[in-house]
């Protein structure tokens, strides 16, 4: 076994191909941190020339010359093959030493435990605590706040038509998409010119779910990086102002017609789109992943448009042959004595809760991994 720098290329036809893959570990997420200072790194594992594991990592210098490593969604192998772990891991420590790095982070692609709907352990379900117990002996620690989710909700779309899943979805589910479609709400791809829409959205959300919403250069360069390579989608789900008139409320706009006000503006107040939801979706290998959202929140209520937007890509899915459809993540596992209203929404489509393995970190340089964890204490205060 050899452990050895390999090119991009490389790196990309063995990642696809990974039963481990996220995309994450993509040239393209590392082109991403590469414009913004950080450093790549393409690395694996061979026997007899073939690849047997591999790692896209990215550094950053703090301060002292010393660097963060980290491994975006990987590294990908199998974990619970305890030979390779032990060679591929002690290569890339060694590895991080020699370029100045004082911690490995790494966030495998790799499921733990199976769970159903409810978030409980399936009967005979697989269980890799074997994988676990590799990266634990290796002296690897578990992070409690990490960017990648540790549970995560997936619909499982294996040969089914659009059909046979929307029968499966909880029937209120089906109430609101079946609303949704009444009110007169269209999907749509957005163009790049029009990710202003989607920033827009997604920021107002942030505001009223107290996140930290991404900057529009974010949502440009992940257009540019994937959407070209058809591995992304930005949607908006939208009306327009005459077709969600109805009732009183048509009659009301007839009396305020152009004819009847004089107003010529009133006919473009009639016709005037209105966006509702967006959401950006990551469509790589045989998955595709749910991985930004928001809904404008006067009108979520009425129009149920985050529901029709999930719909038009669950069948989009479906047609296209993903295997998987990955509602990303959810806030643990499910507390059957707390109603969780992100794992509900996700829930009333079918489908059931994932258990990844974590993310972890090594200590590389023990003195100044000691260091960085005081003067951190010391800045919290």
């Amino acid at each position: 076994m050899t452990f050895e720098e390999i090119t991009e290329e490389e790196f990309r036809k063995y990642a696809k191909n990974s039963p481990y893959k996220s995309f994450m570990q993509t040239p393209e997420i590392a082109k991403h941190r590469e414009e913004n200072g950080w450093t790549v790194y393409y690395l694996a594992a061979k026997y007899n020339g073939e690849i047997k594991a591999a790692s896209m990592l990215v550094a950053k210098p703090t301060f002292l010359g010393k660097s963060t490593f980290i491994a975006p969604g990987g590294p990908l192998l199998d974990l619970e093959d305890q030979a390779l772990t032990d060679f591929f891991m002690k290569s890339l420590k060694r590895y991080v030493r020699s370029h100045n790095g004082y911690v490995l982070h790494i966030s495998p692609y790799y499921e733990l435990t199976e769970r159903d709907r409810h978030g409980d352990e399936v009967p005979n379900g697989f269980n890799h605590q074997n994988a676990l117990r590799n990266l634990r002996n290796l002296g690897f620690i578990e992070l409690k706040n990490a960017s990648q989710p540790k549970y995560m909700y997936a619909l499982d779309l294996k040969g089914k038509t659009p059909e046979e899943l929307m029968a499966d979805f909880k029937s209120n589910t089906r109430g609101h998409i079946r609303k949704a479609e009444k009110m007169g709400v269209k999907v749509r791809e957005l163009k790049r010119e029009e990710l202003g829409i989607f920033k827009d959205i997604t920021e107002k959300t942030s505001h009223r779910r107290d996140f930290t919403d991404q900057p529009l250069k974010y949502y440009e360069d992940m257009y540019d990086l994937f959407v070209p390579r058809k591995e992304a989608l930005f949607l908006v789900a939208e009306t327009s102002v005459d077709s969600r008139a109805s009732g009183a409320r048509q009659r009301e706009d007839e009396r305020r017609s152009p004819v009847a006000t004089g107003r010529p503006d009133a006919a473009r107040e009639l016709t005037e789109v209105l966006p509702l939801s967006a959401a950006m979706f990551m469509l790589y290998g045989d998955e595709v992943v749910y991985l930004f959202s928001g809904s404008d929140e006067k009108y979520m209520k009425d129009y149920n448009a985050q529901y029709e937007l999930q719909w038009y890509m669950i069948k989009y899915a479906a047609e296209k042959k993903f295997k998987r459809y990955n509602f990303y993540g959810i806030h643990g596992l499910p507390d059957k004595n707390t109603k969780d209203g992100v794992y509900e929404f996700k829930k009333g489509f079918g489908g059931q809760v994932l258990e990844y393995i974590g993310t972890y970190e090594l200590s590389i340089d023990h003195k100044f991994y000691q260091l960085k964890k005081f003067l951190k204490k010391l800045k919290k205060g």
